[in-house]
């Protein structure tokens, strides 16, 4: 199996080199961006077969791909031409930074049966594992930092994490969203199915807790972190079958777009 990986910047893209070109199974074999100084280190630590200079080149060289850019905003059009040749996609998080953009994602999946999946790492790891194992909770709070100036598409670029593990924690439809700009956090305050779901987006460092019916989590971060995700990338692969629905592949999208406006 063949991977290759469009938007290298993100550090999360050593994470996914160092672990799979590593052992014996599928491999990254190429990246796109051009011959820079930073792709030339990643073809040196993992032995990749190539670089090439647009997204579009890795078509006919690889079996899947990682939309790994920082910027939501880009994820659109580079995940579309590999989806629409029915390949596996994996978009590291966020999915889009517009509604529109998610959606366009989403429906070019369906229309050509391609699996497509798009997290935040924290919602795989085991502290996350562990409140998810639980009997349904009729209150989550989560938190985690965020930089509403980020220069990769502001809240969502670290928004997702603490959205993400909160709507992991509280299924069904998001009927509400409550959105207070306070000195130090964003707080939002949503009904999401049957549970009552708090998300407080620290403005400046802070660490990501996650609690279901008032017991708290640090989520802890190890530097194995991303693996358990990459495991849900792969398995994807091997069954075809999405370790996440579409619908809830939204989810995260809607709920930062409501927040997003109301900051604006």
């Amino acid at each position: 199996m063949r991977i290759g990986i469009i938007g290298t910047e993100n550090s999360h893209v050593d994470h996914i080199i160092d672990h799979l070109n590593t052992r014996q199974g599928p491999r990254v074999v190429a990246v796109s961006g051009g011959h820079s100084e930073r792709n030339e280190s990643l073809r040196a630590m993992g032995s990749l077969e190539r670089i090439v200079d647009a997204p579009e080149d890795l078509l006919g060289l690889v079996d899947a791909v990682v939309v790994a850019d920082r910027h939501g905003d880009l994820h659109r059009a580079h995940a579309v031409p590999f989806l629409r040749e029915g390949l596996p996609v994996f978009v590291d998080k966020p999915l889009a930074c517009t509604v529109e953009d998610a959606s366009t994602i989403v429906a070019e999946s369906l229309a050509h049966n391609a699996p497509l999946t798009s997290f935040s790492a924290l919602r795989w790891i085991p502290d996350t594992e562990a409140l998810a194992a639980e009997a349904p909770a009729h209150s989550v709070v989560t938190s985690g930092p965020v930089d509403p100036a980020s220069p990769h598409g502001g809240i969502f670029f670290y928004g997702i994490h603490p959205v993400d593990v909160a709507l992991r924690l509280a299924p069904g439809p998001i009927r509400s969203v409550g959105v207070t700009r306070l000195s130090d956090r964003i707080s939002v305050r949503a009904e999401v199915g049957d549970t009552e779901v708090e998300i407080n987006l620290m403005l400046g460092e802070a660490p990501f807790t996650a609690s279901r019916d008032g017991v708290e989590r640090t989520l802890e971060l190890d530097e194995h972190y991303f693996v358990p995700g990459l495991k849900a990338f792969l398995d994807m692969i091997a069954t075809g079958r999405q370790p996440i629905s579409h619908d809830d592949l939204l989810r995260p999208v809607h709920l930062l777009n409501a927040v997003a406006k109301a900051i604006a």
